[in-house]
């Protein structure tokens, strides 16, 4: 991918102080060149050119990459586990690895769900260019509703343009999207676009009115249950990021950082440095934060 000028922001939390700029040639890692181990290989750079951003890099290839570009400075902004399922499972197999715990709750939630959907879940699974027409429509009235599109505008995309190029996917083989209804309202979607065999957790959202149901959390669930069945895809990436949702649906996980490599001029420089100390500040103050919220629970 051609270098273009990229947005480094300054974050804390969802909120941005801060945004830095430099061009940069910018390389995601597939989950399966990820979990292949192989040193990805990066396009030559432009003259005017300062460097590359490498997402999703497994955290064991760091050095070996910044080694095959020795000429570069390598600044790591930021260290996360990247979790995902296989989909090559018996279901019950799946759901037998989950804690006795996690389980019963899992049961719970599946069957409360169905007694407030009249004693049957409703959960319909979208494939085909014209499903996913129907889907997206339907996925954006509850996007809408939901904290991710009215906090942070990351709710699943709008507009003719993302219909088309989710129709487009659909088209290829390489898309499914998922709905639960309660009566005749979608209160739940799940959005995964395909990679090479790879289904991806791009968006999921819920009607926070139901909150309480934990329809998010079934919705995944029933959505496993089908590709298990299913056999037409191999992995679930549920990408870069952790919490309690990816911790239970995932079989495994890699270990993977944000690796910036550029040119060691002095304002790339100045760039790199500036953006490590401002997450290692940011690092320092959640840890004592939580020293701090710990202690006074002990009290």
């Amino acid at each position: 991918m051609p270098a273009s000028e990229t947005a480094l922001p300054l974050r804390i939390g969802a909120r941005t102080l801060w945004t830095l700029r430099r061009r940069l040639a910018r390389r995601r890692l597939s989950l399966a060149e990820a979990l292949g181990g192989g040193v990805p290989a990066l396009p030559p750079l432009a003259e005017d050119d300062d460097g590359y951003l490498v997402t999703a890099l497994p955290a064991a290839l760091a050095e070996k990459l910044a080694a095959r570009h020795a000429g570069l400075k390598p600044f790591v902004r930021q260290r996360y586990r990247r979790s995902y399922a296989r989909l090559d499972l018996d279901f019950e197999g799946y759901l037998g690895a989950f804690s006795a715990k996690s389980r019963s709750t899992c049961r719970r939630k599946l069957k409360r769900l169905a007694e407030r959907s009249g004693g049957t879940l409703d959960v319909r699974c979208y494939r085909s260019e014209e499903e996913i027409a129907l889907f997206h429509g339907h996925a954006r009235a509850v996007s809408a509703k939901t904290y991710q599109e009215r906090l942070l505008g990351a709710g699943l995309p709008d507009g003719a343009e993302a219909l088309a190029q989710m129709r487009a996917l659909a088209r290829a083989g390489r898309a499914r999207g998922w709905l639960l209804f309660v009566g005749d309202a979608p209160v739940a979607y799940l959005w995964a676009p395909a990679e090479a065999g790879c289904l991806i957790y791009a968006h999921l959202g819920y009607d926070p009115d139901l909150a309480d149901f934990s329809p998010g959390t079934v919705l995944q669930l029933e959505a496993m249950r089908q590709l298990m069945a299913e056999k037409a895809f191999g992995l679930f990436d549920f990408t870069e990021g952790e919490g309690q949702h990816k911790s239970l649906f995932a079989t495994g996980g890699i270990d993977c950082i944000d690796l910036l490599l550029v040119r060691p001029t002095f304002a790339n420089l100045l760039a790199g440095y500036a953006l490590g100390g401002f997450d290692r500040a940011v690092a320092l103050a959640k840890r004592a934060l939580g020293a701090s919220a710990a202690r006074r629970l002990r009290r």
